[in-house]
């Protein structure tokens, strides 16, 4: 007589049905082993997290979960099995597709985890070294993988519940065509995005303008469908990605400098100064720290303006930072001008010079008569009125 004869025997003595201790065993044994894989897991993860590659972690972390869940999924339905077997219920007919489902969405599960984990991951330790990264880079691809696992489960799982994927296949490009007609501006944007993560004309923080629309703030966030870009007067800004397919954009936050461009005018009296103005203005820059020397720096005069002689500061700074560029700025500029006190010249303001033929004089020209005429003037006051 066999060890499970012998069992069942025993249980029939004690007024239970077999197959009822047989479940609570299976039960009982699925619980303890899930609990044994926590306890293993928590102390791989504590040596994990001092090893310096992120992948054995990310892998181990994404794991946990679905392995004790696709524990508890196996257990759960070998015990409806042996309910089946005792009962022949026709309801527990559906706990083996049920669990092949089951086991299919664990993995997936297991792998979209994997792959949030790992974008995580390696960010964190970017972020960490201060190595540059492209988070939008990142996002995408993240993305594209996780809807590349939803879409291979679902396919999947319809092939474990009996259905022909060729079947589905077909009918989603049919169906794909309608949808296509139907939503091609959703399709456009989609693309567009899509062109965006590959191209990078900008990514999240930057700030971009365009000078074809009115568009320009800090890129929030880049989706699918919209970017959201916020204004310098703190307002969302939502642009359809289909957008930047046809406009031309600027991305100023990667420029390497920034440009100092003034037309300074003096006095036509102090013409003989001009040359030493301008020699001691561009000797200035050279010696200038916040001034890039490897690009071009140009002090020149320049016109024979209405009422000015005016030369010119060309220049780039070495800072692209919006403030700290107008101090450097303010600088150069009242640099400039006490060069040019220095040398006994004056800054020209806009003015207009007559000259008049000698001898000549200019007429009275108030009228002698009519609603606009002025009585004269008396010598002296008159005298007061008698009281």
């Amino acid at each position: 007589m066999d060890m499970s004869q012998s069992f069942r025997e025993y249980v029939g003595t004690i007024g239970l049905a077999p197959w009822v201790i047989e479940v609570f065993v299976v039960v009982f044994a699925t619980l303890l082993a899930a609990f044994f894989v926590k306890g293993v897991g928590d102390r791989i993860e504590r040596v994990l997290v001092k090893t310096p590659t992120v992948w054995d972690q990310s892998l181990f972390t994404a794991l946990r979960l679905p392995v004790r869940a696709m524990i508890l999924v196996v257990g759960i339905a070998f015990a409806i099995q042996i309910i089946q077997a005792e009962t022949g219920a026709m309801i527990f007919d559906a706990a083996r597709p049920l669990r092949d489902v089951a086991i299919v969405g664990l993995i997936a599960w297991f792998l979209v985890r994997f792959i949030r984990t790992v974008e995580g991951n390696i960010i964190e330790e970017k972020k960490k070294r201060e190595e540059p990264y492209d988070r939008a880079t990142y996002d995408a691809i993240a993305k594209l993988l996780r809807l590349s696992v939803v879409i291979t489960a679902v396919l999947v799982v319809l092939q474990t519940l009996g259905y022909s994927i060729a079947g589905v296949l077909a009918f989603g490009g049919i169906g794909g065509i309608a949808v296509g007609f139907a939503a091609k501006d959703l399709l456009a944007n989609f693309f567009g995005g899509l062109i965006i993560y590959l191209d990078r004309p900008f990514a999240v923080g930057d700030w971009i303008r365009s000078p074809d629309r009115d568009i320009e703030g800090t890129v929030e966030r880049i989706g699918w469908r919209l970017t959201v870009i916020r204004t310098f007067n703190q307002r969302p800004l939502y642009v359809p990605n289909a957008v930047f397919s046809n406009i031309s954009v600027q991305n100023p936050s990667r420029m390497s400098n920034r440009e100092i461009y003034e037309v300074i005018g003096i006095r036509y009296d102090d013409a003989d100064k001009m040359e030493g103005i301008v020699g001691d203005v561009k000797a200035m820059l050279d010696g200038h720290p916040e001034i890039e020397h490897d690009k071009i720096c140009m002090v020149a005069f320049n016109t024979f303006a209405s009422s000015s002689l005016d030369f010119f500061i060309y220049c780039y700074t070495k800072t692209t930072k919006w403030a700290f560029f107008h101090d450097v700025k303010q600088d150069v500029l009242l640099r400039t001008l006490a060069i040019v006190s220095a040398h006994g010249a004056e800054v020209a303001f806009p003015t207009s010079t007559v000259h008049l033929a000698e001898g000549a004089a200019i007429a009275d020209q108030r009228p002698l008569g009519g609603r606009d005429a002025q009585p004269p003037r008396p010598a002296f006051p008159p005298e007061s009125p008698p009281r």
